[in-house]
């Protein structure tokens, strides 16, 4: 009786004060927060129910921890079952998510058994000792089916307080179902992700002629293996009924590439040398020597085979995600108007069901959106739509229902443009949101799962609900074993039906919930920070861009095109959101690689190159490192000072795989001196565009005006000639005396000899003055300049011949690893 009067005492004083906000739900609560205080020092835990629900003329068996977080020692102390306070169950949520609240001991709690009690030792300030507790289930006075408070505590007294009282409690739920009822039970669709972090780089290697693909790390092995995260998700999924798996294809493409030969970067690859100099070479530039080659593995084809059984059991369902599962989110908010983006989310789509359907031989649903952890808000879902997402995964969070709402509506509901939305419940999905590595937490769990789903079941039984349950991307083996755990007790309760999502998309939305999308300026702060940045996103789509640019001059642009593809919206992976510093090397790796094989086909450096002469020919070099031909090539070299150096029209290429080829531009100097000259490679075709860097050089003009010299002196000898002669005819008129008035005088015999012989002297001259010297025209040293024929009419000298073609020219012996500029499996 004393306990009695102390637990009405107790209630009258603090039910009125009872908290209204729900603790977070699954988790142990620290010290400070789980009731421990100088009045109830003591911290309880339950870690086991053996009957996660209690039938009539059953047993309870309750076990877990007593912890003393006080600072005195516990005396005369013991733990004991508190029997619900009226016998009547919760039922409403609300009602759950007040005793979920409560930290300290309260009458609302319930009255302690005097059967059974477990005695403890006395306990010293940090000591623990384990309890059981084993009650008849007809002791707890339920009344009738429903939820109830399960209770235990401890009772005693401390060093420093030798009043007996209630030291600490720990509680949870217990659902009680005496008898089959006649509601309908809730379908129940639990998403089942199978998701990992990109690790297919942008390269692969060669290997006695076959493809080797490059990992930047080996932690799919562990997982793929029994044991591993990816492993035990298939084991325990594989048990349950009515599953939906939604699955990142490029994480089946990974796993196929891994049952075969394959290399890991070496940690640390890309930091520097052995002298601390940072290497030059893009961070994705795989070779032998920081690569390890790893056999195919058997863990990989055996996590395969696996997944295959699981996902063709009947009743199950397959949603694939758009290839690589691209951040949907981070794209609508920072990316969306962005050329290329629709077009990228529509590709990565078809590849992702094509992929899905070819590696798990299985029909599966690409139109549903699944942005970052379910946050929806008007962009995104503008986003989806724009990309054929017809249904939208969608967290309670972003559509909570009003207050007049009483009971848990339907899961389905649309949200205009032909839209469908699924929202997952709020409080049970956020039961299962993280690791639940602990017995305590994983009890906890069940035990608050079982009595929600109970509780909607009844809210309007002939009514049946239909309830989204979604797990994080993350989902680890230990929270996957509870939640199957605890979906199947409720399927064995009778209250639930595990269905597939598309069962429960065909049920009617309830004309009360609320399907008012917000704004975007209602997104979650904390699901904002994370984002991907929008001047990542503009560089990642710039990919696509820079790679069509690439395709345009390869004669096997299979061979890139799809894996380059894939290792885009790899970097646009929601999976980066938890691992940032991963992802903005990966985005890094891949620009630099796709500038690599850009960069391969190249004008060699060059410093100056000598024009002796107004006319000639300049030779340029053009250089192809890839293991393919490439042609739609035409190099353009173009003067900065064109009023001093004339260069002739640029010159188309193709250019055998590994080899270089000369190129001739025939060329007129004005000046002497240096000429600045670029030469510039770029496409052929409709909207031809550069490609690769410009390369720029000196033209030194040497001996311009030679000819030049040679009209103005013959001139100037013509005019002293004539001077001569005028001089002559005048002083022979003199010693004449010549009046002046009568006509010249016949000339004498030897002036006109002299001059024709003097305009001899000159005709040369003048006859040479435009035309190349004999001999000085020869075989040209490779990117060096010869002088060539006389001009034509354009003031251009003709061309030397045609331009020597790629296919005369010979390999310089460099070599590439064979098909290393394909990426993918």
């Amino acid at each position: 009786m004393r306990r009695v009067a102390a637990a009405l005492g107790a209630a009258l004083a603090l039910l009125p004060a009872l908290p209204a906000a729900a603790t977070p739900a699954g988790g142990p609560r620290p010290a400070s927060e789980s009731g421990a205080s100088a009045e109830a020092p003591v911290v309880m835990t339950i870690e086991s129910v053996n009957k996660p629900v209690a039938l009539p003329n059953g047993t309870v068996t309750i076990s877990g921890q007593i912890t003393n977080a006080g600072k005195s020692v516990l005396k005369g102390a013991h733990a004991a079952v508190r029997k619900p306070w009226s016998g009547k169950p919760l039922t409403t949520r609300s009602e759950l998510a007040g005793v979920a609240s409560r930290t300290n001991p309260v009458g609302a709690d319930g009255i302690e058994l005097d059967s059974p009690q477990y005695a403890l030792n006395e306990l010293a300030p940090g000591q623990s000792q384990p309890y059981t507790l084993s009650v008849a289930v007809n002791d707890l006075g339920f009344s009738a089916e429903g939820v109830y408070e399960l209770a235990v505590d401890t009772w005693g007294s401390t060093g420093d307080n030798q009043r007996d009282r209630a030291l600490g409690i720990a509680r949870t739920f217990l659902p009680y179902a005496p008898s089959p009822n006649e509601a309908q039970p809730s379908k129940v669709t639990t998403l089942w992700p199978l998701v990992h972090a990109p690790v297919l780089v942008a390269q692969t290697m060669s290997d006695n002629d076959q493809t080797v693909p490059v990992l930047r790390d080996d932690s799919l092995a562990a997982e793929f293996a029994p044991g591993g995260r990816l492993y035990e998700l298939v084991e325990t999924g594989s048990s349950l009924s009515g599953l939906t798996w939604v699955i990142d294809p490029d994480l089946l493409d990974t796993a196929f590439a891994m049952t075969k030969p394959y290399r890991v970067q070496k940690p640390g690859a890309d930091k520097g040398d052995k002298n601390g100099k940072k290497n030059s070479k893009p961070k994705q530039a795989a070779k032998e020597e920081n690569t390890v080659l790893r056999n195919g593995s058997a863990a990989a084809s055996a996590w395969l085979n696996k997944l295959r059984a699981a996902v063709a059991k009947q009743g199950s369902q397959v949603v694939s995600l758009p290839y690589a599962d691209p951040d949907l989110a981070s794209i609508a908010h920072n990316a969306a108007e962005l050329a290329g983006v629709d077009t990228a989310l529509d590709k990565a789509a078809v590849a992702g069901r094509l992929t899905v359907e070819f590696r798990l031989s299985v029909d599966t649903r690409s139109d549903v959106a699944w942005p970052y952890q379910g946050y929806l808000d008007q962009q995104i879902a503008a986003l989806a739509h724009r990309t054929g997402s017809g249904t939208v995964l969608v967290n309670g969070a972003s559509l909570p229902e009003p207050d007049a709402l009483k009971y848990t509506p339907t899961a389905v509901r649309p949200i205009g443009n032909g839209q469908t939305a699924v929202v997952a419940d709020e409080e049970v999905s956020a039961l299962f949101q993280t690791d639940l590595n602990t017995p305590q937490a994983q009890t906890l769990a069940v035990q608050r799962f079982l009595a929600e789903t109970f509780v909607i079941s009844r809210q309007e039984p002939q009514n049946p609900r239909g309830l989204l349950v979604m797990p994080p991307r993350e989902l680890t083996a230990n929270t996957a074993k509870v939640l199957a755990t605890a979906v199947q007790a409720a399927e064995a309760g009778k209250w639930a039906e595990p269905v597939k999502l598309d069962v429960l998309t065909q049920g009617a939305a309830d004309p009360k919930a609320n399907t008012a999308v917000p704004p975007a300026v209602d997104y979650p702060a904390q699901a904002r920070s994370s984002e991907l940045p929008a001047v990542d996103l503009s560089k990642t789509i710039d990919i696509q861009h820079r790679l069509e640019t690439l395709m345009r001059v390869l004669t096997l642009p299979q061979r890139v095109r799809g894996p380059f593809s894939a290792a885009m919206v790899r970097s646009m992976s929601t999976e980066w959101r938890t691992q940032a510093p991963a992802g903005s090397v990966y985005r890094t790796g891949v620009s630099d690689y796709l500038d690599e094989l850009t960069n391969a086909v190249y004008v060699p450096h060059k410093n100056v190159i000598t024009l002796a002469g107004d006319t000639g020919v300049l030779q340029v070099s053009v250089r192809n490192d890839l293991t393919q031909a490439v042609t739609n090539l035409k190099l353009v070299v173009t003067p900065t000072q064109a009023n001093r150096l004339q260069i002739g029209p640029s010159e188309e290429l193709v250019l055998p795989a590994a080899q270089s080829a000369t190129l001739r531009f025939p060329a007129q100097a004005h000046n002497n001196g240096p000429v600045t000259v670029t030469a510039q490679l770029m496409t052929t075709g409709p909207n031809p565009e550069l490609y690769g860097e410009p390369q720029t050089f000196q033209v030194e003009v040497t001996s311009v005006t030679n000819g030049v010299l040679y009209v103005f002196g013959g001139a100037l000898l013509l005019l002293l000639l004539a001077a001569l002669r005028f001089f002559r005819q005048r002083k022979r008129r003199v010693a004449n005396d010549d009046e002046g008035d009568a006509p010249l005088d016949t000339p004498l015999a030897g002036a006109p000899a002299d001059a024709q012989a003097e305009g001899r002297t000159d005709a040369p001259a003048e006859s040479r003055a435009g035309t190349p010297e004999e001999g000085r025209t020869g075989a040209p040293a490779e990117d060096g300049a010869e002088e060539d024929g006389g001009a034509p009419a354009d003031g251009l000298p003709e061309r030397g011949g045609a331009a020597q073609t790629p296919r005369g020219s010979g390999a310089d012996g460099r070599d590439r690893a064979a098909s290393d500029e394909k990426v993918g499996p």
